[in-house]
């Protein structure tokens, strides 16, 4: 169950980056669960990671490595190639000592089977949490994602980094300009423990672009800020989270200020847009995508705090899910999110164009009808007017069905 389109785009190759897929039986046997990418000697690599204090094994390790592979290109001119391993089914968080250690014993036996520094490897994991990692099934399976690798591998690797997703989840751009070509794509996964703190699930965004890593890392921390920290699905923020930018440097060089790095950017935070809100409309158990938009704020804050009240709310969500327009519940939502001084008065609620509060109670304008034939659509816009400043933001959601609580009561299972 999901809400849109089920559909992989048709990915831009991009020179520098190979991926292979595995199937390592991590949880469920024949299924593909490991991914490896490897991304060509000198490419740029940046990073953004939970903020969980709870954070797992592999995250621990991929940024101290990423520090590391940092530090040596800054030491010495020469480098090698990067590698990103990613396995599903297990999340090596809650592991301790032996998890670190198994995160680190993943990198080195794919580094030893590549020919690699330890270092020039980031381990990635996503599953059940406080279960020690199969390392031995992994380092098995190695070889055969390594034999994979291929440049058109962006599907494969889509499917291989699922967990209870119900789809792949991609995303691709051609950026041409004055005879110059850069390609992007990416890939992410989620569906369920998604809410902002840093990216809340795993994404993989690549160019061929050449950008200075500390121009990538800054963009990716704005953009990431702007798309994947707008999402929420039930409110958890992951132990795993990861989402990694990379620039192969075999392409067009580009530089912040100039009018190509603009396009670049408004293309980069397009496709992370897109995979982050595809994980909003395969949240688990989803059958609506909810845009909660507040404007009229004193302060992003004041916005981002009414936004996500709203969109926390299981009363809300619920409404969502039973196509019930119960205004009220979104009413109350707003009267609770800590605004300091809200007159009720002077705001106004919407549902799509149909207002449904305005003076403090019901809209006058507003009848049952209008209202349900808004909660009866897929995709809804909840519309907060504050009127208390000119800043404004939005977050997206979906709803809280029967379906959510099945699966993750199976989960384990």
């Amino acid at each position: 169950m999901a809400v849109g389109p089920d559909r992989l785009p048709n990915f831009q190759t991009i020179n520098g980056v190979r991926l292979g897929t595995a199937c390592a039986g991590i949880k469920k046997p024949d299924h593909r669960d490991l991914v490896v990418m490897e991304l060509a000697a000198g490419s740029s690599i940046a990073g953004v990671f939970t903020q969980n204090a709870f954070c797992a094994a592999p995250v621990l390790v991929a940024k101290e490595h990423l520090a590391k592979q940092r530090l040596e290109k800054q030491q010495s001119s020469g480098s090698s190639p990067s590698y990103l391993l990613v396995n599903t089914g297990n999340a090596n968080a809650g592991t301790g000592a032996q998890g670190m250690s198994d995160a680190f014993v993943s990198c080195q036996s794919l580094a030893e089977h590549v020919s690699v520094k330890p270092e020039a490897v980031l381990p990635f994991s996503t599953g059940v949490i406080g279960e020690k990692l199969p390392i031995e099934k992994i380092q098995q399976s190695i070889p055969e994602a390594v034999s994979a690798l291929d440049e058109q591998g962006w599907e494969d690797a889509a499917w291989g980094i699922m967990t209870t997703d119900t789809r792949p989840k991609g995303s691709s751009r051609l950026i041409e300009y004055q005879d110059q070509t850069i390609r992007i794509s990416g890939i992410s996964k989620g569906s369920g423990m998604i809410c902002p703190n840093m990216a809340t699930m795993l994404a993989y965004v690549a160019t061929d672009a050449k950008v200075e890593e500390e121009a990538l890392q800054r963009l990716l921390s704005e953009t990431a800020e702007r798309t994947f920290n707008r999402v929420t699905v039930d409110g958890d923020t992951s132990t795993n989270d990861s989402c990694i930018l990379i620039a192969t440097g075999t392409g067009v060089d580009i530089a912040p200020g100039t009018e190509l790095w603009q396009l670049f950017a408004e293309a980069i935070e397009s496709v992370l847009l897109e995979l982050a809100q595809a994980i909003v409309r395969d949240g688990e158990g989803a059958t609506k995508f909810v845009t909660v938009a507040v404007e009229g704020a004193n302060s992003q804050s004041e916005a981002l705090q009414t936004a996500y009240t709203v969109a926390h709310s299981p009363l809300v969500k619920t409404a969502l899910f039973a196509c019930d327009p119960n205004w009220g519940r979104i009413l109350a939502a707003v009267g609770r999110a800590g605004i300091v001084d809200l007159d009720v008065a002077d705001l106004k609620i919407y549902l799509n164009d149909v207002c449904i509060v305005e003076s403090g109670g019901r809209a006058n304008s507003y009848t049952e009808e209008l209202g349900q034939a808004v909660m009866d659509g897929e995709e809804i816009l909840i519309r907060i007017l504050l009127n208390r400043g000119a800043v404004s933001d939005q977050v997206w959601t979906n709803d809280l069905s029967h379906d959510y609580v099945s699966i993750n009561a199976d989960y384990r299972s």
